[in-house]
């Protein structure tokens, strides 16, 4: 009796690619039971966070393990756009990656690249991983590049006007928008809701969807998210467990203190 599988579709691509309206949060703990309990609330998609949380590729996989039985997809941004963090991001069982400080169309398609293997990109092949369990997946090098979803951070002035030819790399699903890093580089550090910065995003939204991309960015605030989901965004983070644990705590020690 064979022990191999097949892979099962990229669901999260294909609803990018379809610009379908997704909703998310953040999991920056770094606790596979906190990335446990976001799963079981049902979100679309749940983004690991190795840039600005105390993750690496051994503290994440626990999560991944946590998110097994889960509806919510999960996405993943390394620490940086590195050849080297990607590969073992793929090899521990990532299929979604959001890039950060993405700021042209050349270091868009080198984000492709790294998570292609050759001759459509330069991941570098392992037999025997997490991503193909572990050598069973009997298809996993055939199919797996059309299952890897790419989203690219745009988090400056510089990458807003370049925000069309980003969008026009193949491989690239979405443009997603950084709104604190976007504010600090136009001058406005703390204050990402400055008409100027307002504007570059409504910018990016309007280039990502008449490239045919989805668009997406981190709006903790509902007011924001359901603004920003009339301008055009349709892969939206409402919020993170830090921010509902902060939140939650402060408000049951106001009852009572």
């Amino acid at each position: 009796m064979s022990n191999t599988t097949q892979l099962q579709p990229n669901k999260l691509r294909q609803d990018l690619l379809a610009r379908k309206t997704r909703i998310g949060c953040w999991s920056s703990l770094g606790s596979p039971i906190t990335t446990e309990l976001l799963g079981l609330a049902g979100f679309d998609w749940l983004l690991l966070d190795a840039e600005h949380a105390p993750n690496d590729v051994l503290s994440l996989i626990p999560q991944l393990m946590a998110l097994k039985d889960s509806v919510s997809a999960p996405v993943v941004r390394p620490t940086a756009n590195d050849t080297i963090l990607i590969k073992r991001l793929l090899d521990a069982g990532f299929y979604n990656f959001l890039i950060p400080f993405v700021e042209n169309a050349e270091e868009a398609k080198a984000a492709v690249a790294a998570t292609r293997y050759p001759p459509a990109g330069i991941r570098g092949v392992s037999v025997a991983h997490r991503s193909n369990r572990y050598g069973t997946i009997a298809d996993y090098q055939k199919v797996i590049n059309d299952n890897i979803s790419v989203i690219v951070q745009i988090e400056t002035p510089g990458a807003a006007a370049l925000a069309e030819e980003i969008a026009a790399v193949d491989g690239v699903d979405c443009l997603f928008i950084g709104p604190s890093d976007l504010a600090a580089s136009c001058g406005h550090l703390g204050n990402p809701s400055h008409p100027d910065v307002q504007e570059l995003i409504k910018q990016v939204f309007d280039t990502a969807n008449k490239a045919g991309k989805s668009a997406g960015i981190l709006a903790p605030v509902e007011a924001d998210a359901r603004k920003y989901m009339q301008l055009g965004a349709s892969f939206v983070a409402v919020g993170s467990d830090l921010g509902l644990l902060k939140a939650a705590s402060e408000g049951l020690k106001g009852r009572y203190l």
